[in-house]
């Protein structure tokens, strides 16, 4: 059984940093482009980054320049530096990804999320 477990989360100041991770488990061919989303309470879900298999990345215009995703294949892994924090940045981050488990077709799975809160 496919699962996308995530870590990192938790609280931080104005200005500051975070890096989250999603790790991938159980029997898989293969990974396909994996991502990041977000959901602030009563909002809902938005895309935050995505990344391609072969790397390239995408992100929100809300994000751009302070979120970095990256992730590492041999490890079956990507993740979020977030950097230059802003409240508004305060939600449930969720890692997502397409994944070939072992003898099955693709199908996205999602992570359990992980609490990111921005405040002083």
């Amino acid at each position: 059984q496919v699962q996308l477990v995530e870590s990192g989360g938790g609280l931080v100041q104005p200005g500051g940093s975070l890096r989250l991770s999603c790790a991938a488990s159980g029997s898989i061919s293969s990974i396909g482009a994996m991502g990041w989303y977000r959901q602030a309470p009563g909002k809902q879900r938005e895309l935050v980054a995505g990344i391609t298999s072969g790397g390239s990345p995408n992100y929100a215009d809300s994000v751009k320049g302070r979120f970095t995703i990256s992730r590492d294949n041999a490890k079956k892994t990507v993740y979020l530096n977030m950097n230059s924090m802003k409240p508004e940045d305060t939600a449930v981050y969720y890692c997502n990804g397409d994944v070939r488990a072992t003898g099955l077709s693709w199908k996205t799975y999602w992570g359990q999320g992980t609490q990111v809160t921005v405040s002083s």
